[in-house]
């Protein structure tokens, strides 16, 4: 990865000032030739000595600019000892001694390369590129031969289904290595380990211990925090995944920067199983296999084995990390965090009392959760901003509009209107024909009004408009862990294997 590569040196406005100490001979004089009888010219000794004052001037001006309690390069000289004098400073002042170091970013895949593949929106995959290796998945086949040469983050087309397959070759980052990697255990996730780095503080060129190496993805984040001249000691007790890690450290390009250890650090006493005699004694005597066989318990080593005082920062993933914590407090500087990594309450509770008993103050809980959010554009319907026409109020009942006898405010017909109609009848009068004039009339009354509604609501719908809008997601990523942090206090505790 990136962050692990050696900084390159870079020419800046300090490196091209050309300041640096000048020789001055306060004795220097400019002497004639001695066949003058050594007549010593005057003028050239005023010039001479004008000449030393100026470069004592500027030596004394170079020596402040680089020297000063309160310069940027002054940090540079810390492993000097406070009682060297100036003279023993002033080869530090050289503007060649100070260029810009810098990373070099990888922007071409090359054979070897860690590439991140991003398939889908929810799937990441990674390969290591490899000429005549081929990467299968199900939007097709995609040759390594395709991928080197290309820079990071084209599109590659599949070669068959007709090329409408592709993939994205993305640069690996610890987020993305966590999401891509093969998890051999639970891993922290890019939100815990983004709060722990933070809560911790971890600097460039720290010494931190990790315990509980897992698949390696907050090993990663470490790393990164701590790189160019860090060092991360992690520790797994399980053999398999120790080596498994160390295997893939190197081939991520981050080997220089960790170290991997075997062992278990909380020296839980391990159990050894009976003899093989023992156990064929129990057989033969026809003892339920249920039955408890004698165990033999062995302290285990346990602790960082590293020193007192090493760490400037100890994390812990571990079942137990209770029985870590008077191994922490031993190998932790004064002042140095230490965090613990627990998914249950009760872990987090033994634990916080185990920091509380040996020194650790400053202890806080927290619980982190992401709730992620959907952005896209959505069509919106626009607000009117023409008056919609005056309502006629016209009651357009049959009996009414005709000159009826019913009630328009009831909408209802009264019982004259039922004698009116039977008349009509007994007259001769057809009443379907009084029916089809009123529809009729009615139809006639109410167009001008429907029409001027219908009118203005289609106007309306056709006018849309988008917005940008963001809406969270239905679900969203439950429980991880606890995460607790403490601060070491300055009382120094003795190694727990010592006896």
């Amino acid at each position: 990865m990136d962050f692990a590569k050696r900084l390159t040196n870079h020419e800046n406005v300090t490196t091209k000032s050309g300041i640096k100490i000048l020789s001055c001979d306060k004795e220097q004089v400019i002497v004639k030739d001695k066949a003058e009888n050594e007549y010593k010219d005057e003028s050239d000794e005023k010039r001479n000595h004008i000449r030393n004052l100026l470069v004592q001037q500027a030596n004394k001006a170079a020596t402040d600019l680089f020297l000063s309690t309160g310069s940027k390069i002054c940090s540079t000289i810390k492993s000097i000892s406070d009682d060297a004098t100036i003279t023993d400073k002033h080869h530090l002042v050289d503007c060649k001694l100070y260029p810009t170091k810098l990373l070099s970013p990888s922007s071409i895949i090359e054979p070897g390369s860690l590439v991140v593949i991003f398939e889908s929106f929810d799937s990441l995959n990674f390969v290591y590129a490899a000429s005549g290796e081929v990467f299968y998945n199900r939007n097709g086949h995609f040759h390594h031969d395709d991928f080197i040469g290309k820079p990071y983050g084209c599109k590659i087309r599949s070669r068959n289904n007709s090329g409408f397959g592709f993939i994205y070759l993305l640069r690996p980052t610890p987020e993305l290595w966590a999401r891509s990697l093969n998890h051999r255990t639970q891993i922290v996730h890019e939100l815990d380990s983004a709060m722990i780095v933070f809560h911790l503080n971890l600097r460039p060129n720290m010494v931190v211990f990790e315990s509980g190496t897992g698949s390696g993805a907050m090993s990663h984040c470490i790393m990164r925090a701590i790189a160019p001249h860090g060092k991360l000691h992690t520790f797994e007790f399980n053999q398999v995944r120790a080596k498994t890690a160390r295997d893939e450290f190197q081939r991520n390009g981050v080997g220089h920067l960790v170290q991997v250890h075997w062992r278990d650090v909380c020296g839980k006493p391990t159990v050894v199983a009976a003899t093989e005699t023992e156990a064929e004694t129990a057989a033969c005597t026809g003892s339920d296999s249920n039955d408890k066989v004698d165990e033999e318990l062995v302290f285990g080593s346990g602790g960082f084995d590293i020193g007192p005082a090493a760490a400037d920062a100890i994390f812990l993933d571990l079942p137990e990390p209770w029985l870590a914590i008077p191994h922490a407090a031993h190998s932790i500087k004064p002042n140095g965090g230490l965090c613990s990594y627990s998914p249950c309450v009760e872990q987090t509770q033994r634990t916080v009392q185990a920091m509380r008993d040996y020194g650790f103050h400053s202890l806080k809980t927290i619980e982190v959760r992401l709730r992620e959010h959907y952005v896209d554009d959505v069509e919106l319907d626009t607000v009117p901003t023409t008056k919609l026409p005056r309502d006629l109020n016209i009651n357009t009942f049959t009996n009414h509009v005709a000159g009826g006898g019913g009630d328009p405010d009831s909408g209802r017909s009264s019982p004259n209107d039922a004698a009116a109609d039977d008349s009509s009848d007994e007259n001769g009068c057809d009443t379907n024909q009084t029916l089809q004039q009123d529809e009729t009339i009615k139809g006639d009354i109410g167009t001008p009004h429907d029409d001027a509604i219908t009118s203005s609501s289609q106007s309306h719908n056709t006018r849309k408009r988008k917005m940008l809008c963001a809406r969270p997601f239905s679900t969203m990523r439950g429980h991880t862990a606890f995460l607790t942090f403490a601060t070491a206090g300055n009382k120094t505790f003795p190694d727990p294997n010592t006896k």
